[in-house]
């Protein structure tokens, strides 16, 4: 799926949007509103965004299994090549071995992403903190010239910011940008 990204000044226009995409067949589940007035957004029961779009955990996670990954296949290599105890050590707990540093890269990744900006969103930070509110809608490719064209013609106060896949893919040049604000 495809992921459009919409800003807006206001909560109304907000509201307005989030309506008209509804009864476009656009649900709860592929609707999404970033904002620093999240009281705003339930008052007006405007489904936000969760955890894991706003933060990066995901995305952090998966670049310290990689890095753990990494560091264990060298370290369970070094075992097996220097073999420090005189003893052979069995494939298998080579890579167990090897899976404990990824398990492990994962989860200290994962948990330093919980305190970092998802790595897709930081390049609205500015205006979040400026009191724009980011609409993602994601679209299959039959809705989204649809989303495009109402969005257009009935909200030109919502400019669109950006697009994107939904998918955190970690062979993408932008998987390897690591956010800066926090």
């Amino acid at each position: 799926m495809k992921r459009l990204y919409y800003l807006t000044d206001s909560l109304d226009s907000v509201t307005r949007i989030v309506e008209d995409l509804h009864r476009d067949g656009i649900t709860d589940w592929h609707l999404h509103v970033l904002s620093r007035n999240e009281a705003g957004l339930f008052h007006r029961q405007i489904h936000s965004a969760n955890m894991l779009q706003e933060n990066d955990v995901i995305h952090s996670g998966q670049l310290g299994a990689l890095v753990g990954g990494l560091v264990g296949l060298v370290a369970a290599t070094l075992l097996e090549w220097w073999n420090p105890f005189g003893v052979d050590i069995p494939l298998p707990a080579l890579i167990v071995f090897a899976g404990f540093f990824t398990m492990f890269g994962a989860w200290s990744g994962g948990l330093a992403g919980v305190t970092r900006e998802n790595y897709k969103t930081t390049r609205f930070h500015d205006d979040l903190a400026n009191g724009k509110h980011l609409v993602m809608v994601d679209v299959s490719r039959e809705q989204e010239r649809l989303v495009r064209h109402q969005l257009y013609r009935y909200h030109p106060e919502a400019c669109l910011a950006g697009e994107d896949t939904t998918l955190i893919l970690p062979f993408s040049p932008n998987f390897w940008h690591y956010p800066r604000h926090q």
